[in-house]
């Protein structure tokens, strides 16, 4: 009963976040322009010294630059996201595929928080699985929190979770989440119909909007 009540609670949140077409062009390009705010801000973040240092050997990374959490008793948290893939021998960056994450949890809680996440790919198998049309963290590709602070223990992960928030809950819980591809913000925004492997992997669209979000990832001023 308790994973009917929260596989609802998540089926809630991604109606909201992913059949919803954008309700103008510009709404990718405002996501892209936060996703932007927030990977600077972990860049500059002291806490999050073990972020900055292993960027460049990062495979991906899916900015959510607004996680939604609240509830009470039925829990729902999510918020829309960008995807970029490095290539590991050209060492650049792809231009962002647009995706939603979506959870719920079950349990005793109240209050909400809003919270910059930022989940670092550490593996081929954990790129990999962000292809697909849906992915479900903790299942399809393995998810740890990001270490914080010096002399911090790193998890021997896939995928690792990271993220800046207040609120009234003491963190961020993404596994259980599901991550899918929001296909009308793609076209909106590459001005034709692609998928997410044309985009990362083939890289046969571009849009200069998202130049800076890829020099900041791969640490170019």
């Amino acid at each position: 009963m308790a994973l009917g009540a929260q596989g609802a609670a998540a089926s809630l949140i991604l109606a909201g976040c992913s059949t919803v077409a954008p309700r103008s062009p510009d709404d990718p390009s405002k996501l892209v322009d936060d996703a932007t705010a927030t990977l600077s801000n972990f860049t500059r973040d002291p806490d999050l010294g073990w972020f900055r240092d292993n960027l460049p050997s990062a495979q991906g990374l899916l900015i959510v630059p607004s996680f939604v959490r609240a509830g009470f008793i039925f829990g729902g948290s999510g918020g829309n996201a960008v995807l970029l893939v490095r290539d590991s021998a050209a060492g650049s960056w792809s231009y962002p595929a647009f995706y939603t994450v979506a959870g719920g949890s079950v349990g005793l809680q109240a209050g909400a928080e809003l919270a910059e996440v930022i989940l670092m790919i550490r593996s081929e198998k954990g790129r990999d699985a962000l292809l697909s049309n849906s992915l479900k963290l903790g299942a399809d590709a393995s998810v740890s929190a990001g270490p914080v602070g010096a002399g911090a223990q790193v998890a021997t992960t896939d995928i690792l979770a990271f993220s800046r928030s207040k609120g009234l809950y003491g963190g961020v819980s993404l596994d259980g989440s599901v991550v899918a591809t929001r296909d009308a913000w793609n076209s909106a925004y590459y001005g034709r119909e692609v998928r997410p492997v044309d985009i990362i992997v083939s890289r046969n669209v571009s849009n200069p909007q998202a130049n800076e979000l890829r020099n900041l990832a791969a640490r170019r001023t």
